[in-house]
């Protein structure tokens, strides 16, 4: 299983980026995805999440400024990020929640982070 994470890049504060995350591989189901980011000097936070049946979950401080999608058919989500802050700024990490047989609960897998920079 891969997750193949992109959309990052240099923006103003205020303004708006876009992130896609695709799953692939020997997939059976996928539970969650979601996103989680770490700054500099930070540890890894929960950015937000969205359950396969569309239930969303954000951190207090993405709420109302970042919205998540999915396309289950298509195995990817995305993260609408508008009215970026310079506290934004981190390392965005996709994540995913897979079941790779019938009977798996699940397991956690990650993609390679791709960096997000606000500028003040």
């Amino acid at each position: 299983v891969q997750l193949q994470a992109s959309g990052g890049g240099l923006v103003q504060a205020g303004g708006s980026l876009r992130l896609s995350c695709a799953a692939s591989g020997s997939i059976v189901s996928i539970h969650s995805m979601g996103w989680y980011r770490q700054a500099p000097g930070k540890q890894r936070e929960l950015v937000t999440t969205i359950t396969r049946g569309g239930r969303t979950n954000y951190a207090d401080s993405v709420k109302g400024r970042f919205t998540i999608s999915r396309d289950s058919a298509k195995n990817t989500v995305w993260l609408l990020m508008d009215g970026l802050k310079p506290e934004d700024t981190a390392v965005y990490y996709c994540n995913a929640h897979i079941a790779i047989t019938l009977f798996d609960t699940g397991t956690d897998y990650w993609g390679k982070g791709t960096l997000v920079t606000v500028s003040s």
